[in-house]
């Protein structure tokens, strides 16, 4: 694990300008001062020290404890954090879910078992390193053959990746490769389902001084090792840039309570027993998937009224009315793979709920053709090992293990839940249903647009629902 804080510089058309340039904490205070100055910036920055920034932090403005979080708001910082599971990564955005960032992703990056993280360091308890071990070596395997697979039936049944036929005849260089990324990708997609949760992942964040101290205060509050490592880390690099906010990017009793409070709920609803498609007494190893959505609308807002709203809807990034923007809305599926789940839960507003409790596990079986029976064959053979994981990580859970999130994978199926306003729900189902979307989020995303077509018919044909097409 490495993470990096990199600062912002100046551009040279800002220096030959001659526009001011600040550390993130005066920029933080030089903004607070707005509060109680209007004689405007030129003149709160002539009481600024050039040769002494941090003094005039401390001793113009005043704002060692910062006062009101919203002045930490001010102060800009991005960090960069290296070799981190896949399921830290899915962690931290669970905290930061509007930040500005990216992670490597499943989708396009072919990931090995070379740079796994160690037992010790994600608090493996010694007398299960060697199962977990061969856990992770089976599941690297698992998704090598089934990437090898999927990419196999791509060369034989190209039409099925739904790269355009005129594309995939061109035979400019350009052409093919963009034809070798898209086979590759489908490929990834499917078999994505099989890498561990404790692969290792990059990923990168923009936030403010304040959101970096409140997930320093979760991830150091952590019962797992390495989400307290990442925490320490990040406060070593929150140091450079906002040593002020020290004091409180460090663990809190209230969130260790909290956090300790959620697993003990969790362990209490798996030690009640093995969900049907965990413990044998189902016919596939994957939950359903059952989209629902509930909506509360406005009382002077009708069904006419929400597809007037979309009237200037011509794109995802376009006008919303007010009325759509004042509906509420909770969407939820009833079960869905960790892998999906990921991307749901990036950059998105509004409030999400996913208890990390196994219910089964998701392999892609239903993309398999009829034609190819030992592709299905191989492949159920290693759902059925991938559900076997899944079981474990369950009955970890149930004895109160915190590391049992580390026996999962991509393919393991949870319960996942989001409250937000329409305006936001629409936007979603369009971008996860645009081009270059993920086959299955887009399922998923078309199920709940179908409940809510039903309960507005009227704004059918005004959202701009896509169809998947590969980029």
């Amino acid at each position: 694990m490495h993470v990096t804080q990199v600062a912002i510089r100046p551009t040279e058309a800002s220096d030959s300008a001659n526009r001011p340039a600040l550390t993130p904490e005066l920029l933080a205070a030089t903004g607070a001062r707005y509060s109680r100055n209007n004689q405007g910036l030129d003149a709160i920055l002539a009481r600024i020290d050039p040769d002494n920034l941090d003094k005039s932090v401390d001793s113009i403005f005043r704002l060692i404890d910062y006062g009101h979080q919203s002045i930490a708001d001010m102060a800009p910082a991005a960090m960069f954090m290296d070799d981190i599971s896949l399921w830290l990564a899915y962690y931290v955005w669970t905290l930061c879910p509007v930040a500005g960032g990216q992670e490597s992703s499943t989708r396009y990056i072919r990931l090995s078992a070379d740079a796994l993280p160690g037992a010790d360091t994600l608090g493996i308890p010694p007398e299960r390193r060697d199962e977990w071990q061969e856990m992770l070596a089976g599941a690297f395997d698992a998704y090598a053959a089934t990437v090898a697979q999927w990419e196999a039936l791509a060369e034989r049944q190209p039409e099925r990746t739904g790269i355009p036929r005129e594309l995939r005849e061109r035979e400019d260089d350009r052409s093919r490769k963009a034809v070798a990324r898209m086979r590759r990708n489908y490929g990834f997609d499917r078999a994505r389902y099989f890498l561990p949760a404790a692969a290792p992942t990059n990923m990168m964040l923009v936030m403010s001084a304040r959101s970096w101290a409140n997930l320093c205060q979760h991830l150091c509050s952590h019962p797992l090792p390495e989400a307290r490592a990442l925490g320490d880390a990040i406060r070593g690099e929150l140091a450079l840039c906002a040593p002020r906010l020290m004091k409180h990017a460090c663990a809190k009793e209230s969130v260790q309570r909290g956090i300790a409070r959620e697993l003990e709920v969790l362990s209490q609803r798996a030690a009640a027993g093995l969900p049907p498609h965990l413990g044998g007494t189902e016919q596939t190893t994957d939950c359903p998937a059952t989209a629902t959505l509930d909506v509360m609308t406005p009382g002077d807002v009708t069904p006419a009224a929400l597809a007037g709203d979309l009237a200037f809807h011509d794109n995802r990034y376009a006008w919303f009315g007010a009325g759509i923007r004042r509906t509420s809305v909770r969407f939820a599926w009833q079960a869905m793979a960790m892998a999906e789940i990921r991307d749901l839960n990036r950059h998105r507003t509004g409030t999400k709920h996913c208890p990390l409790l196994p219910l089964g596990f998701y392999a892609a079986r239903d993309e398999v053709p009829p034609d190819a029976a030992e592709m299905a064959a191989a492949l159920s053979a290693r759902a059925e090992k991938g559900r076997g994981w899944s079981r474990r990580a369950h009955e970890l859970l149930a004895a109160g293990d915190p590391t049992y999130v580390y026996w999962t994978l991509l393919g393991t199926q949870y319960c996942f839940e989001h409250v937000t306003t329409a305006d936001k729900f629409i936007y979603e189902a369009e971008l996860r249903t645009g081009t270059g979307a993920h086959y299955l989020y887009a399922k998923h995303l078309r199920d709940a647009l179908n409940l809510w077509y039903d309960r507005f018919p009227e704004t059918q044909g005004h959202i701009n629902e896509g169809r998947a097409e590969p980029e």
